[in-house]
């Protein structure tokens, strides 16, 4: 009877170390209202390749739970492969980082639906993408009046769109920029640098990465900024 009790508790033991949460465990939990089946993937970019990190396969309401280990917050990848030959609207993005983040939405919007919560850096991240997101629309504006067909422009009236695009362009980067420079402590900082602004000019992502604290500095994308640089000679 002793042998028994104790040969669980062996196997609970390791069950539980399995599933061990430490301080660095991030859990990402939720549900695809409306999906009956469908296979879940939680991926992420370690180098330059997308990686899946965990799967699940759906059979039931549409919930899901995924656990992994992380050194630093870094951008995590929610897709949804629903054998319907269309890639549109089947992938959520989102600043993960440790600690349980709650993602909920619908099977048939699954992209646009999701609503993300848990996360501090994801939450800076959307701050972010919110307002460049309208430097991206008054863009598209700008070249879909240029290629209006009903309306066509003389070489003046582009020359002046162009003009109008540049500056768009030029404001969207001094927005990036400062947003970086004016939060130090986010992982979102070096993120930008690297990955949004990284042909900027090296003076600005020098001052990104000089600006940064310690933690954030040693993070993943702070490790990136500094090796970004060093390429640039910097």
């Amino acid at each position: 009877m002793i042998r028994t009790l104790l040969t669980a508790a062996v196997a609970l033991l390791f069950i539980g170390c399995g599933n061990r949460i430490t301080e660095k465990t991030m859990i990402v939990s939720g549900q695809v209202k409306g999906l009956k089946k469908g296979t879940l993937y939680l991926q992420h970019l370690p180098d330059t390749a997308l990686v899946a990190v965990d799967s699940l396969e759906v059979d039931g309401d549409g919930s899901f739970s995924f656990q992994t280990e992380l050194e630093s917050p870094e951008i995590f990848y929610l897709y949804l492969h629903k054998k319907d030959n269309n890639n549109i609207n089947d992938r959520i993005t989102f600043f993960g980082e440790p600690g349980t983040i709650t993602i909920n939405t619908k099977w048939n919007t699954f992209d646009s639906s999701a609503k993300i919560s848990g996360s501090e850096t994801h939450k800076r991240w959307k701050e972010y993408r919110k307002t460049m997101s309208d430097f991206n629309k008054r863009n598209l504006a700008i070249i879909q009046n240029s290629l209006n067909p009903e309306t066509p422009l003389n070489s003046i009236q582009l020359d002046s769109l162009q003009r109008i695009s540049d500056k768009n362009a030029k404001r969207g980067y001094a927005f990036a920029i400062n947003f970086a420079l004016n939060n130090k402590d986010s992982y979102v900082a070096p993120y930008i640098a690297v990955h949004e602004i990284s042909d900027a000019n090296p003076k600005y992502l020098d001052s990104i990465s000089k600006s940064l604290t310690p933690e954030v500095a040693t993070s993943k994308y702070g490790k990136e900024l500094k090796e970004l640089l060093k390429d640039a000679g910097n």
